[in-house]
């Protein structure tokens, strides 16, 4: 296998634009890219696009019919179908649509290739992460599902035991459910409760089809939960998951909606928190996966502050180069900043805080909310495992 990371991008996915005032700004895209180039990262890692993902791998997991759809909403926005969740306030219909969500599948479905294939031990697309997309229907800001995707790639090449983390601060619903009942796919997903966030699903006691039981891991976390809390659940069921599970690959998905500033949901993490778990992520691909790991993005509509610098940090990760954490952001990206959004970026690639936290082997407070919420989790899949809860 190769030492080189591989970081997918093709200009081409800034089209994925819903439209003025839509949460899912491509500016963040367009400054995540920025600053990689001006903190150095592209000569740490190859840049390379790919093409869009053709009939035949949107298939590995779209219905034909829900293709078509959005192909004629590309082309006639106005009569989108809604009941495939096009033409929706959250999924406007615009022209260009199909090719643009296609382009960001065809970066993810690339970069699982080489990962699987050991052209590249990592590779990113930080465009990608569209988790909550169906067979049938777009979802959550999302049209096609390049996660399930990359990962129906990689099964068609001969995997036969990938896992697939879901960081993001929303239930990483799609990709569950479309893997509900093939036993080749651990998803692990880390969230905001369902009571208090969309998609309201996600309860531990998700676990899988019969034919799969344990192979959904849910950990729903009480609104307000901090850095600490995070990564005590982060540490507390994935690693002892993984070592059960024995996958083959890890592709992971880097929401950046966990943090304070972001605006539609409640969690209070730090981009530090958020830094440490994608250096988990990257730590255990290496120790539980062969060093295969492919790396999403996905949500975050804090654009400016918060998108490109964890983003930014994930490249550096994956390219094993990693950002310092005090490293000054260059005048020159906030520069771009200023001429795209009129605002200034943040200084520094940190948000000061340097979080610790409990492992679970330190003991359990049965009055901590995110406790009971751990507990809640390996009660529910550990046994199905033969670990002890």
């Amino acid at each position: 296998m190769s030492g080189e990371a591989r970081l997918l991008w093709d200009e081409g996915v800034t089209r994925y634009n819903f439209g003025p005032g839509h949460p899912m700004d491509p500016v963040r895209l367009v400054l995540t890219r920025a600053l990689v180039e001006t903190l150095g990262l592209d000569r740490a890692i190859t840049v390379r696009g790919a093409p869009p993902a053709d009939e035949a791998t949107l298939a590995l997991v779209h219905d034909p019919d829900y293709v078509a759809a959005v192909r004629r909403a590309s082309r006639q926005p106005a009569e989108a179908d809604e009941k495939r969740g096009l033409g929706t306030a959250d999924n406007p219909a615009f022209a260009g649509m199909h090719e643009a969500a296609a382009l960001i599948a065809g970066q993810s479905v690339a970069g699982a290739e080489e990962v699987w294939r050991g052209t590249v031990p990592h590779a990113v697309n930080f465009a990608g992460g569209l988790h909550h997309a169906t067979p049938g229907a777009a979802a959550g800001f999302c049209v096609y599902n390049d996660p399930a995707l990359a990962i129906a790639r990689m099964l068609r090449l001969g995997a036969e035991r990938v896992v697939y983390l879901d960081l993001d601060v929303h239930h990483g619903d799609g990709v569950q459910d479309i893997f509900w009942g093939d036993p080749r796919v651990l998803t692990i997903s880390l969230h905001e409760h369902p009571r208090t966030l969309f998609p309201h699903t996600g309860h531990p006691t998700e676990t899988g089809a019969e034919t799969a039981a344990g192979t959904a891991v849910n950990v729903a976390l009480p609104a307000g939960s901090s850095d600490e809390e995070w990564l005590r659940a982060l540490h507390a069921v994935v690693p002892e998951l993984l070592a059960a599970y024995r996958p083959q690959a890890l592709v992971s998905q880097h929401g950046a909606d966990t943090h304070f500033e972001d605006p539609l949901a409640h969690l209070t993490l730090s981009l530090d928190a958020q830094r440490l778990g994608a250096e988990a992520a990257h730590q255990w691909a290496h120790e539980y996966a062969g060093g295969r790991w492919l790396a999403l993005g996905g949500g975050g509509y804090a654009v400016v502050d918060v998108v490109p610098r964890i983003w930014s940090h994930l490249v550096g990760i994956a390219a094993h180069a990693p950002v310092p954490p005090e490293t000054v952001v260059p005048e020159e990206w906030r520069q771009r900043v200023y001429a795209l959004t009129r605002g200034w970026g943040p200084g520094r690639m940190t948000d000061g805080r340097a979080p610790r936290w409990a492992e679970w082997g330190a003991g359990y407070d049965p009055a901590d909310r995110v406790d009971q919420a751990i507990l809640a989790t390996r009660r529910a899949v550990y046994p199905l495992h033969g670990l002890l809860a």
